[in-house]
This record gives C-alpha cells, structure tokens and sequence, in this order.
C-alpha cells in the first residue's frame, strides 16, 4: 500500500489483528489516487468477536482483511462507491456516511 498504514486497518478491540489483502492495498490506493486526496478508513480489520459485537455479518470480509469501510471528505459515498467498482473492488455498499469496499473471492455484488 502506498497511501496507508496496516495501523490503519488494525481491529478498534486492541486485539492486534491488522492484516489487509494485497488486493484491498491495491484497491484503496487506486480511489486516492483517482480522486487525488486522502482516503480515511472507519473499520478495516475485525477479529471475530469484535466483528459479532459490532453486528457484522456472520461470514465478513473485514474478518479476512478484505474490506474496509472508507470516507472522504468532500466525496459522497455514492460517488467513491462509483469509483470503486470502477477500480477493481468486488463488494461494494452505500451507507449515509461512508462506503464499504471489499475484494471477495466468487461473485461481485453493489448496493447503492
């Protein structure tokens, strides 16, 4: 990753897990370079038990390092969600304040 840290991404428990697939890196730095500014990320990894007490879903991709939930200032989620799947990402959700981005594996799905 060019444009982040793994600290970045590391789960809000304090467990230490921080691991990001290559392709997530690949992913996020494509939309900061797109828009040429910073993307901030809300919740990137989460061990199982901080993903079951924030309400993930049971089989999520931020589990396996590969979703981050993203904002940037001045760009709707609408439009980094655009972005996004333009650029390579699988997973792709619209939320009031943020975007989430993920690279599974298999089928592709976007919910704007």
């Amino acid at each position: 990753m060019k444009y982040f840290t793994y600290e970045e991404f590391a789960c809000k428990c304090g467990c230490g897990f921080k691991y990001i697939d290559h392709e997530l890196g690949q992913v996020l730095d494509a939309i900061r370079e797109f828009f040429d500014a910073p993307v901030y990320v809300n919740s990137g990894c989460r061990c199982e038990s901080h993903n079951f007490r924030v309400g993930g879903a049971i089989h999520s991709q931020h589990v396996l390092g590969k979703a981050a939930d993203i904002h940037m200032k001045d760009v709707t989620p609408a439009i980094i969600a655009e972005a996004a799947v333009k650029l390579g990402a699988n997973g792709v959700k619209v939320y009031d304040t943020f975007t989430h981005v993920d690279v599974r594996d298999g089928h592709s799905w976007h919910v704007f």
